[in-house]
């Protein structure tokens, strides 16, 4: 093995522990009583505060804070907007759907990613890949398909809609990583992202009037746990691994997310998925594992 593919292999395994890290999230917000977008903002509250004292305690990333353009600033704070949104519409999304279909739709992400990469970056996808994709895809609407029912939640349909918006915002917050980090640093760069979608967070708090506090205690650990295990290990983990794969890689991966978390909600909530589900998860395995294997 030469060092290109030993650095390939390594950080494709690494990209894996922080999808499982990251699928943890959808069973921390199940224990949380807060509104989504409380929830959220306490989760980049706790992550911006973890962080603070890691980038000033180096001199190497106070002197790459202190030097970015501003060009730099406003694609990171963009990315942060992005990554905001998702975090509230998915959040939402997992009020009204079941773990295991808002999960593996959140991350069709792949097929925005997958265009927005050819478009925006002039980067060709193999048919093999193209093939790969559609099939991931193919096994989301499967599980989208069984929520019709409406047994998964409050109303099924619209969060398996909402879990598809954050898809498309979660690929536009990858995308402009896959810019910045080609001249950042991972610890600056999510430092500066974090930021972005926490002060994102306050300003839509604001606007809908949802007050700040007066829940329980458990969605301060809760989202502590979503900062330590979601956002630190999961999405930093995500942003790190852009130095090295394709964010089509990258995003593709992420589908198997949805195999840890409905192992999560088993245990957990005894959140057993049906048959349709199962079904439409197997195929989206069946893409991941293609995509993989041809890349």
């Amino acid at each position: 093995m030469n060092e290109r593919s030993g650095s390939n292999l390594k950080a494709k395994l690494i990209l894996l522990a922080g999808v499982f890290s990251c699928s943890m999230s959808s069973a921390f917000f199940r224990y949380m009583t807060a509104p989504s977008t409380i929830a959220a903002t306490y989760r980049l509250g706790w992550t911006v505060l973890l962080l603070t004292p890691l980038i000033f305690s180096k001199r190497e990333t106070r002197k790459e804070l202190l030097s970015l353009k501003g060009k730099d600033l406003a694609f990171c704070g963009l990315s942060g907007l992005f990554l905001a949104m998702h975090f509230v519409v998915w959040f939402e999304s997992l009020s009204n759907t079941s773990i295991a279909s808002s999960t593996v739709l959140v991350n069709t992400e792949v097929a925005f990613a997958a265009f927005g990469y050819l478009i925006f970056f002039g980067k060709k996808i193999r048919k093999k890949e193209i093939l790969a994709i559609g099939i991931a895809f193919l096994g989301s609407v499967v599980i989208a398909m069984a929520d019709t029912g409406g047994g998964a939640g409050k109303n099924a349909v619209l969060g398996d809609i909402l879990a598809l918006l954050a898809a498309f915002f979660s690929a536009c917050y990858t995308l402009i990583g896959t810019r910045e980090r080609s001249h950042m640093s991972t610890m600056v760069y999510t430092y500066v992202l974090y930021w972005g979608c926490f002060l994102s967070l306050l300003v839509f708090d604001a606007v809908s009037g949802v007050p700040m506090t007066g829940y329980e205690p458990i969605n301060w650990i809760m989202s502590l746990c979503l900062a330590v295990f979601c956002t630190l290990l999961g999405h930093s983990v995500f942003s790190w691994s852009l130095k090295f794969l394709t964010p089509t890689y990258v995003s593709t991966v992420k589908l198997a997310g949805p195999v840890f978390a409905s192992i999560s909600a088993i245990l957990l909530f005894g959140e057993i998925p049906g048959l349709i589900q199962v079904a439409g998860a197997a195929v989206v395995l069946a893409g991941v594992y293609l995509y993989a294997k041809n890349s």
